[in-house]
């Protein structure tokens, strides 16, 4: 691995901007119709208790990267093979973010740019960096999410002064139940975005203080959490259900109807600035954690030589993962979630942390009967 280290502040800025990531500005939890906030708490909560499992792996083996523990875990070769998994995982995923950033801006901003044109100069970007080590990617976001959060505010203040906030958009409260809601709790917003963050088991080696990874990491799921469920009752409020069910990016709908004495108005660079620092740090950490992971598992000696390569093969997903937007989205709606994000994110971890707990114990009893021979 990469000999860097980030701070506490660092590692939660790249977790916050991570999580909100594409999830800030579609309709993320809309299949639960107006209770899409509380949608949103619930695979927070849900996310936490995931958290805990990942955690658990950090405690065993602190000094390692996901990929290294799941050769001590699983033994070196079905280990290996494992680790590969999850490194196509993480280039997959960036691949995914990748064509979300570049749809985004075709369908707000730049309509007549070639998507191949965008997501070239966005992998391009993301690539310098990345090469640079993730000590520069920290301290990027460290400045980053001072104007990401000074662009919320703005944005807010807007909505708010401009009228448009209507409470009674959001009621009846369970106006359908509880199905809905849990439909949409497992998996989506279960896994997306808070199920995602077992890629920063990849980086915590990184971090100076490992004891303050539980505060950092729960902090970050939960103020993450509260602002996408807050933006999913901020667009329902301003657009009214039927509106965000049927916008792509409500976010976007929500800023546009601001116009304060016919001169404050088309503030929807605020929310495509706010996505494209969003969507940086979730692309470069899904690509950075995949070049380090191809760095550990086949030992190469500086993770630089394959940045190149690598951004080759992403652009060239972003590209062919699906004919369409709207096949894209399905894709991630319906194929991705139980097939992929399940064991990755929820069996293959549990497993590793009950046979790790178990091989730890019985060590320890080794360890008691030696000493008191």
């Amino acid at each position: 691995m990469e000999k860097a280290k980030i701070s506490v502040i660092q590692l939660f800025a790249m977790m916050f901007l991570f999580e909100l990531g594409t999830m800030l500005v579609i309709n993320f939890g809309i299949n639960a119709k107006k209770d899409s906030w509380l949608a949103i708490l619930l695979g927070m909560c849900l996310g936490i208790a995931l958290f805990f499992i990942y955690y658990a792996l950090f405690l065993q083996y602190p000094n390692l990267p996901l990929t290294g523990y799941v050769r001590k875990i699983f033994g070196r070769y079905i280990g290996w093979i494992i680790g590969l998994i999850y490194v196509l995982f993480f280039l997959y995923e960036s691949a995914r973010g990748l064509r979300d950033f570049g749809e985004l801006l075709l369908s707000s901003t730049m309509t007549e740019t070639p998507l191949l044109a965008i997501n070239i100069l966005m992998i391009l970007t993301i690539s310098y960096v990345i090469y640079l080590g993730i000590e520069v990617l920290g301290r990027t976001a460290e400045v980053l999410i001072v104007i990401l959060i000074f662009f919320g505010f703005t944005g807010n203040s807007f909505v708010y002064l401009s009228g448009n906030i209507h409470l009674h958009n959001l009621q009846p409260f369970l106006e359908n139940g509880w199905k809905p809601i849990l439909t949409t709790v497992l998996p989506l917003t279960t896994f997306n975005p808070f199920g995602e963050a077992i890629v920063f088991t990849m980086l915590l080696p990184y971090l100076n203080r490992a004891k303050s990874v539980k505060r950092v990491w729960l902090s970050a799921i939960l103020s993450s959490g509260l602002i996408l469920s807050y933006t999913a009752g901020l667009n329902i409020t301003t657009l009214g259900v039927e509106q965000v069910e049927r916008s792509t990016f409500p976010l976007l709908s929500t800023i546009g109807k601001v116009n304060l004495f016919n001169f404050i108005q088309r503030l929807d660079a605020i929310v495509v600035f706010t996505f494209l620092i969003t969507m940086f740090f979730k692309i470069s950490i899904w690509f950075y954690c995949a070049v380090i992971g191809i760095t550990d598992l086949f030992k190469i000696k500086n993770h630089q030589q394959i940045v190149l390569p690598l951004s080759i093969i992403v652009l060239f997903l972003s590209e062919v993962i699906a004919s369409s937007f709207l096949e894209h989205i399905e894709e991630g709606l319906k194929f991705v979630q139980y097939p992929i994000h399940l064991p990755l994110m929820v069996i293959i971890p549990l497993v590793m942390l009950f046979i790790a707990l178990i091989r730890n114990r019985f060590k320890k009893k080794v360890k008691l009967k030696s000493n008191s021979t």
